[in-house]
């Protein structure tokens, strides 16, 4: 799929928080008030056991081939624990050949909540970087085996791929879109990827992993300009700033929680944790505001910084009614 440079705002849908027939309701709906694309979420457990669901990525991801006509792609799915890359590779090249040009395919590193469940070992994050990369290299492969008509095969430090190839692939393979919020994966982003997927954060921060990323660019011998950088926003809408915090605190309290999360297995364990978060913990990581153009400003800041795809999320179960408020109050006045 060709990288495009013009803005999209589109909804992040969370498979965490709504059944997957809501889901598939919420961004069609989302795409008739003016958003663009659904980024869904890759969850085998939710945060905390009040946000109550955890539906398979992959069988979401083609009822929104079918019921929208935007980008689709999972934010961001794990190629290296619960799936051998093989799967992965299948299942994205699957989704591209049915919707041709539509979607992209976004990879993290992983986190125990949702990869422990197989009950392989967990290793420290410089190990799961090392294994998400691996897994890139297997997908690539795939991929160009796909489009070549040729058998690859693999045999590294974390995975071994017996000769094969992919039998169904479109002509154009989907864009590999990395997720990082540190330097070095940012990098290597840059040297292995199509593009760049982060989440909402200081602006300083997210400017040093545009350089690291463009960095790796340059070292691959590509434009950096050409390249998609992609963003999640999470926030907090509601008619009233009570109610909004009331949502922040209850559905989301993970977004006050400021510490790594890779680790933590259960969402029982981050439910206790919740119970330390309070209103003030999400200040500067998550607008909790009823005035939409508190929100507005600080998407704003993310479309100069130079995001070309922003997805944003509602914390709140009010998902019609901010779709509808921000359809009309928020997205026509953004400065592209």
């Amino acid at each position: 799929m060709a990288a495009s440079k013009d803005l999209t705002v589109g909804y992040a849908a969370m498979l965490e928080q709504f059944h997957p027939t809501d889901v598939v309701d919420y961004s069609a709906y989302a795409e008739e008030h003016g958003f663009d694309g659904v980024m869904a979420a890759d969850h085998f457990q939710p945060w905390v056991p009040q946000q109550g669901e955890a539906a398979f990525v992959w069988n979401v991801l083609t009822a929104l081939g079918e019921r929208t006509r935007g980008d689709i792609g999972p934010g961001v799915t794990c190629p290296s624990f619960r799936f051998h890359p093989a799967m992965v590779a299948q299942a994205s090249a699957t989704l591209a050949a049915m919707y041709p040009g539509r979607h992209w395919l976004g990879l993290g590193s992983g986190e125990a909540l949702n990869e422990h469940v197989t009950g392989g070992y967990w290793p420290e994050a410089p190990e799961r970087i090392n294994r998400m990369f691996e897994a890139i290299d297997i997908i690539k492969k795939l991929f160009a085996s796909g489009v070549e008509g040729k058998d690859v095969k693999h045999s590294g430090q974390f995975y071994k791929m017996e000769s094969t190839r992919l039998w169904t692939m479109p002509e154009v393979p989907p864009e590999i879109l990395v997720a990082t919020a540190g330097p070095i994966t940012a990098k290597r982003a840059g040297k292995h990827a199509d593009g760049l997927i982060t989440v909402g954060a200081p602006l300083e921060k997210i400017e040093m992993l545009f350089g690291r990323f463009d960095a790796g660019v340059k070292e691959s011998g590509r434009d950096a300009s050409t390249m998609p950088k992609v963003l999640q926003v999470h926030m907090s809408w509601a008619e009233t700033d009570e109610e909004a915090m009331a949502n922040a605190m209850t559905e989301w309290p993970n977004g006050g929680m400021k510490f790594p999360k890779a680790d933590i297995r259960s969402p029982h364990d981050f439910a206790q944790m919740a119970k330390l978060v309070r209103p003030e913990d999400f200040s500067g990581r998550m607008v909790v505001s009823a005035d939409p153009d508190e929100h507005r400003q600080a998407i704003q800041q993310y479309v100069d910084l130079g995001f070309d795809r922003i997805y944003l999320h509602n914390v709140g179960r009010n998902q019609k009614q901010w779709i509808e408020v921000f359809g009309r109050e928020v997205l026509p006045k953004l400065v592209r």
